[in-house]
């Protein structure tokens, strides 16, 4: 059956209708969709995680793969524990198998991520978490941060290049293994600006991210899944398929549905988009891009002296009880210029409806009142 497509400008326009409609009256739209989501996915099993030989190979306990999409190792010696690992196969608009959403890698289960990478032919690697928070480990050191080469397991990984980008990093890594005489080479994205269980400061900042991610996805031909982790791999990673997916599906004229999107990755792993706070980003990342916010690709700038100092200097505020704070740079002035000159496409002035829902606004409009996020902290 052939499915209708809209044009980019129609797409916009009653995307912004919608968001109206959920926005009023204190949110109650948008709170009675995330509420009518709470159920789903609750009863299916997540044994496997939860048996005792696993538990300690996850970094939250409450936080299992469910059995029935749960990426399998090969097993190792015999022992068939061995071909667990905290991740889930989710879809991304193609199939079922378009992402690898997991947890951030802790110390005794790099080698097991890494398998999972050259097992599932993985070419692309997205992190959306900072390494630590003050003294809590959010994500264990999985790769090297410089030029450089480790080994977990059979696998050896060596990094080669790494790109600064506004507010991420960009780093091509060559895999090796064994006995095997080719090699691979992945692509990481780091985003470590996004504070866990919260959302980033500006909207801009993820949506100019996610383009990035995005064009890659379209310009490369994958031979596995891309695999996307944050600390837990719930909240903040779903959160990047979702508005991933959904712009790719809005690139070829198919509206956005963000609930049946997020019902569908609540199916395949628990707690996808875990917030109120992170459903309502969806809804701003997509209005932005869709209104043409986004940013070129980043410059080709050796980043390896920046990292240490950018992990090292995570965020030190605080925004609530179990999050980071959002820690991130402010633009050169050039590109704060830049997006100040930014208007309504077609130079066209906008009508109440835009300016409620303009994307600078468009958290104070959504997010209620009593919420702890502030866009304007410094």
């Amino acid at each position: 059956m052939r499915v209708q497509t809209f044009s980019r400008a129609q797409i916009l326009q009653d995307f912004r209708l919608r968001c109206l409609a959920l926005a009023a009256n204190d949110n109650r739209g948008f709170k009675q969709e995330f509420d009518e989501l709470d159920e789903v996915g609750k009863d299916l099993p997540a044994r496997v995680g939860d048996s005792g030989v696993n538990r300690e190979k996850n970094r939250y306990p409450h936080i299992l793969p469910y059995d029935h999409c749960r990426v399998r190792l090969s097993i190792q010696n015999a022992q068939p524990h061995t071909d667990y690992i905290n991740a889930n196969f989710v879809p991304g608009g193609g199939s079922e198998r378009d992402f690898i959403c997991t947890q951030g890698p802790l110390h005794n289960t790099v080698a097991d991520f890494w398998r999972m990478v050259w097992e599932q032919n993985v070419r692309i690697i997205v992190m959306v978490t900072a390494l630590r928070h003050r003294d809590q480990v959010l994500c264990d050191k999985y790769w090297p941060l410089e030029r450089g080469t480790v080994h977990h397991g059979r696998i050896q990984v060596t990094t080669m290049t790494c790109k600064l980008g506004p507010d991420y990093f960009i780093t091509t890594i060559n895999l090796r293994q064994r006995a095997c005489p080719t090699d691979r080479t992945i692509t990481h994205y780091y985003y470590p600006a996004w504070p866990d269980r919260g959302v980033p400061r500006e909207a801009s900042s993820l949506v100019a991210f996610t383009e990035t991610v995005r064009q890659e996805l379209e310009a490369t031909p994958l031979l596995g899944p891309a695999v996307v982790h944050c600390s837990a791999g719930v909240g903040r990673s779903g959160t990047f398929v979702t508005v991933l997916w959904l712009m790719q599906l809005c690139a070829r004229g198919i509206p956005p549905d963000i609930r049946a999107a997020v019902e569908d990755l609540r199916l395949h792993r628990m707690w996808m988009v875990q917030t109120l706070e992170q459903y309502l980003l969806v809804h701003q990342c997509l209005l932005h891009w869709l209104s043409g916010g986004s940013s070129a690709r980043p410059q080709a700038q050796g980043a390896a002296a920046h990292i240490n100092r950018h992990v090292q200097d995570q965020p030190r505020g605080s925004s609530g009880r179990g999050r980071e704070a959002g820690g991130r740079r402010r633009p050169p002035p050039q590109q704060q210029q830049q997006q100040r000159r930014q208007t309504a496409p077609g130079g066209r002035q906008q009508n109440a409806v835009q300016q409620i829902l303009h994307p600078g606004k468009l958290l104070r409009r959504l997010l209620p009142s009593s919420s702890r996020f502030n866009p304007d902290s410094p």
